[in-house]
C-alpha cells in the first residue's frame, strides 16, 4: 500500500473525517444542521395532528443541542427549558386536542425558534477563528431564522382566523405553505406565488426580506471570506 505523496493528499482523509464527525457529533453545530433538517423535512412531509407534535418534539430537541453548542448563558438556558417543558406538553395535547391547542403550540414554536439563532450568533462572535463550525453555525443560524419566521407567520395565519393569511387563499393556512414562502422571501426569491393579503404578515414578510440579505452579506460573506481551511493553514491556498 503506497503512501499518499504530497501533504495535501495525507490531509484530505482528516478533513473529511473532520467533516463527518461534525455532523454525529452532539456538540458540533453539523448535528444542528441535521436536525433543522429533519424538522423541515417531516413538516413538508406528514400533514397531521401526529405530525405536528411530532415537528416540535425535533424542534424541542434542535433548540436544546443549538444553545448546548452555542454555550448559552445559563438564564437563557432556564427560560428555553420552560419554553420546552411547555412545547412538549402542548405537543401531546395537540394529539387530542388540535383546535384549542395547535395556537399555543406554534407560539411556543415561534419563541424558541427565535431565542436559538441569537444564541448561536452570540457564539460565534466570540469565537477567535473562523473555522468549519463557524460556517456550520451561520448556517444553522439562518436556517432557524427562516423556521422562526414560518412559525410566526402560521400562529398569525391562526389568530387572524376570519381572514386568510395569503391573498386568494380560500382554506386554512398550512405549515407546507409558510415553510414555503418564508424560505423564498428570506432569500429574497419571490415566486409571488404566495403573498400575504393585509398586515403584520406583510410588514414581517418585508423584514424577512432584509434581515436575509443583511445576513447574508455582512455574516456570511465576512466568514467566507475570513475561513481559512485546515490543510491551507501556515501556508498560501492552492492556486
Amino acid at each position: 500500500m503506497t503512501e499518499p505523496d504530497t501533504p495535501e493528499e495525507r490531509t484530505r482523509p482528516r478533513a473529511k473525517h473532520r467533516l463527518l464527525r461534525a455532523f454525529i457529533d452532539a456538540d458540533s453545530y453539523g448535528f444542528v444542521f441535521v436536525l433543522i433538517l429533519a424538522s423541515y423535512v417531516l413538516s413538508i412531509v406528514v400533514a397531521s395532528d401526529w405530525g405536528a407534535s411530532a415537528v416540535v418534539f425535533i424542534q424541542i430537541g434542535t433548540v436544546w443541542f443549538a444553545l448546548r453548542t452555542s454555550h448559552a448563558a445559563r438564564p437563557v438556558r432556564l427560560a428555553s427549558f420552560v419554553l420546552m417543558v411547555l412545547a412538549g406538553i402542548a405537543a401531546i395535547g395537540n394529539l387530542a386536542t388540535p383546535d384549542s391547542v395547535r395556537p399555543f403550540l406554534y407560539a411556543v414554536g415561534t419563541l424558541l425558534y427565535f431565542i436559538a439563532p441569537f444564541s448561536i450568533i452570540r457564539h460565534l462572535i466570540g469565537r477567535p477563528v473562523v473555522d468549519q463550525e463557524t460556517m456550520l453555525g451561520a448556517i444553522c443560524a439562518y436556517l432557524l431564522f427562516g423556521m422562526f419566521f414560518a412559525f410566526l407567520y402560521l400562529e398569525i395565519s391562526i389568530v387572524q382566523s376570519d381572514a386568510a393569511f395569503f391573498a386568494g387563499s380560500t382554506g386554512p393556512t398550512t405549515i407546507q405553505q409558510v415553510l414555503f414562502f418564508s424560505f423564498t422571501t428570506l432569500t429574497t426569491t419571490g415566486y409571488g406565488n404566495l403573498v400575504p393579503d393585509q398586515n403584520p404578515g406583510q410588514t414581517l414578510a418585508v423584514s424577512e426580506m432584509i434581515l436575509g440579505q443583511l445576513f447574508l452579506i455582512a455574516g456570511m460573506g465576512k466568514i467566507v471570506t475570513a475561513w481559512q481551511p485546515k490543510r491551507w493553514a501556515g501556508g498560501a491556498p492552492p492556486e
